[in-house]
């Protein structure tokens, strides 16, 4: 069944009021009509199934017809701190880490960054990086859209390290020296509820002093297993190994 997000004001005791873009994906690209089916959730702790009533160009009403209790949403706030990468890498990150149950994301410019964001331009690929997240967030029945943060200096994300209840650096040096146990160990100090910000380099990681500085700040740092991972699939690793810890083995 087709789910869609909705504002708050836009969902009543008794219907839900459809706007947007979203009106013609369930007229025209979903050729849905009256007596048809969704699901709509309101971006925070409502979501309900409705039945369609009336369709025009600018608006679909919904009557609610069963509220429901999808569970969908990672026991723990995961926001994914990103090293700006290369190309297309951070599209692949945000949609993936979105069906993987991020909470938000933080793309950053460390020293090794070989992309550097046009401030000008900036504002629209935040906006396309949203409307990744939100289809993700529909396609995979997640209860809430990430938040996709305007990119950071490495200053900046230093100065914010303090809003998480537990920072991890995924670092390949810490893999490459045989440490496999500390993600582990740290997750297991972690409890429901709590917040996690897991810091991942750019292509060709983090400097010896952007480390040393994370370090000196409390940063937990870790290997992701005993391979080298790719800036774009550490944190695909570091939220499946979160899911896991915190759902399958519960």
């Amino acid at each position: 069944m087709q789910r869609y997000f909705v504002a708050k004001e836009q969902m009543t005791e008794k219907s839900v009021q459809i706007t947007g873009d979203d009106v013609k994906h369930i007229s025209k690209v979903m050729r849905m009509d009256v007596n048809d089916e969704i699901v709509c959730t309101d971006n925070d702790s409502r979501t309900v199934k409705c039945r369609l009533v009336s369709l025009t160009d600018q608006e679909i009403v919904a009557e609610i017809i069963d509220e429901l209790q999808p569970n969908t949403e990672l026991p723990v706030k995961v926001t994914i701190a990103q090293g700006l990468p290369k190309g297309d890498k951070l599209d692949l990150i945000v949609q993936k880490g979105t069906e993987l149950g991020a909470s938000a994301f933080l793309p950053f410019s460390a020293k090794r960054s070989i992309v550097k964001w046009d401030h000008k331009k900036a504002s629209k690929k935040i906006e396309r990086l949203e409307k990744i997240a939100k289809e993700a967030a529909e396609q995979s029945y997640r209860e809430r859209i990430p938040e996709v943060y305007d990119v950071r200096s490495f200053s900046t994300l230093q100065q914010e390290l303090s809003a998480y209840d537990t920072v991890i650096l995924a670092y390949e040096e810490s893999a490459k020296e045989g440490e496999q146990a500390q993600f582990a160990k740290v997750l297991s100090t972690v409890s429901p509820g709590q917040s996690i910000l897991i810091i991942i380099g750019p292509e060709g990681g983090m400097t010896e002093d952007e480390v040393d500085q994370l370090r000196a700040n409390g940063v937990n740092i870790c290997g992701f297993g005993p391979r080298i991972l790719r800036t774009e699939t550490a944190s695909l690793y570091a939220l499946a190994a979160i899911s896991y810890h915190f759902e399958l083995m519960r």
